[in-house]
């Protein structure tokens, strides 16, 4: 890969993550606007979570909006909905794979992962779980790869709700003690 190729590359992981913390500041700066997202309440964050997840390798922001709703709402509570959702968002990749559209297909990456869970079907649960506990795109990748090897939908829903709530958990109770640390003392 020449110099040419990586910079953007890098470049558009830094964007990315500076467009993620500025997503946090604004929702800080406006919690009490964001209060306002309570009329929609759990079924709002779900929704979120669903259309945060449902794309395929570029992330968005799902965590950030848990982190910041976990300040607002009950982090357990919070969690499950995102993490639900989140597991739902996830069927895209799912259904890419299983059409046999992959655009991936051609990537070391993409067939060690296929590898891993044709040779060892009874690792896939725990695949699917740790691919979808850990914050990163690795889980469209596990996606696809399990509608490729036409895992039952269920079998993959399953480990990759688990893992998605327990991730949410973790940002929802960050962004409920983070409050903490910003809210003005008395």
């Amino acid at each position: 890969m020449s110099e040419g190729e990586k910079k953007p590359s890098v470049l558009l992981r830094i964007a990315v993550l500076l467009g993620v913390l500025a997503l946090i500041v604004v929702l800080f700066l406006f919690r009490d606007q964001v209060q306002k997202l309570q009329q929609y309440g759990y079924v709002g964050i779900f929704l979120i979570s669903i259309a945060a997840n449902a794309t395929i390798i570029i992330p968005l922001p799902g965590v950030a909006i848990t982190a910041a709703m976990g300040a607002i709402f009950n982090p357990i509570g919070v969690a499950v909905a995102a993490g639900l959702g989140a597991a739902l968002g996830e069927l895209s990749g799912y259904a890419a794979g299983f059409s046999g559209q992959g655009v991936l297909e051609k990537r070391n990456y993409y067939n060690k992962v296929v590898g891993w869970m044709r040779d060892h079907p009874r690792w896939i649960f725990f695949i699917i779980l740790l691919f979808s506990f850990i914050p990163n795109p690795l889980m469209d990748i596990a996606g696809m790869a399990s509608g490729a090897l036409k895992i039952p939908v269920w079998k993959f829903l399953l480990p990759c709700a688990i893992g998605k709530i327990l991730k949410m958990l973790m940002f929802a109770y960050a962004g409920y003690y983070s409050v903490a640390w910003f809210a003005p003392k008395p």
